[in-house]
């Protein structure tokens, strides 16, 4: 029977007991607690009937800010997954080794179950350290993933930028601020190096000189610098980015 979403969270361990039998054994003893440690994410159906996926990822503040750029995304048409960032890559993990690649991988198993979403490839945004996450283990499945879209992505913490770009193989967009300088995440430069660096797909870096990190959210946070008319262009780069590649009614 296909699962009912709608906009709630939903713990990994209930998606799999509901998804995969093999599961269900294990899950039925140890329980789906709502506190669950494994990643969780939100769902933004589309407005009406079904929609060609995209996956938000989160910065490190968490998913509460990222609801309203989400819920944008399926009043577009798109069937919506938002998830944190810190369950891609987490700096402040203290050792814990993250299994971003698994985490990104069941999420779009997860989104490709629902009924309301639309078989197919995904696109992928992320904020911070989602954008870096999305960079790193996302722009490399070819066969999966049709866009990325990385706004002030913390590409500074991934290692080295050569790296990072030869494993780019689908078309990306990157929105960064020129005066961004949150944490040495994040810095322009390195945006800059990774535009420069030789790569395998369309690459495209939007710079807005004045802006800083975050700039795209208007909430009451210091290290937010938000500045609407970079917001506004931001997000009509994103759209028009998106609906040339991965538009909202599947290819």
């Amino acid at each position: 029977m296909p699962l009912d979403y709608t906009n709630h969270r939903i713990s990994l361990s209930c998606f799999l007991s509901q998804v995969f039998p093999a599961f269900v054994a294990m899950v039925f003893l140890a329980g789906c607690p709502s506190d669950s440690k494994g990643p969780q994410y939100e769902i933004f159906p589309p407005a009406g009937g079904k929609g060609a996926i995209v996956l938000a990822v989160s910065g490190y503040a968490g998913t509460d800010y990222f609801r309203d750029f989400s819920s944008k995304l399926a009043e577009l048409g798109y069937f919506t997954l938002l998830m944190d960032g810190k369950d891609l890559i987490d700096p402040g993990s203290l050792g814990e080794i993250i299994p971003g690649a698994e985490n990104l991988q069941a999420a779009i198993t997860a989104a490709e179950s629902s009924p309301h979403a639309i078989p197919g490839n995904v696109a992928l945004v992320g904020f911070s350290i989602g954008g870096a996450g999305v960079l790193k283990y996302g722009a490399k499945l070819k066969d999966q993933v049709s866009a990325v879209v990385a706004y002030y992505p913390a590409i500074t913490i991934t290692g080295a930028i050569s790296n990072l770009a030869a494993g780019l193989q689908t078309p990306v967009l990157v929105l960064a601020g020129g005066q961004d300088h949150y944490q040495n995440c994040c810095l322009i430069a390195s945006m800059r190096e990774l535009a420069e660096a030789p790569k395998a797909a369309p690459f495209e870096l939007v710079e807005y000189p004045d802006a800083g990190h975050c700039f795209n959210l208007n909430a009451n946070v210091p290290v937010f610098t938000y500045r609407p008319q970079d917001a506004a262009d931001a997000w009509d780069r994103t759209v028009a980015f998106l609906k040339r590649l991965h538009p909202p009614e599947g290819e």
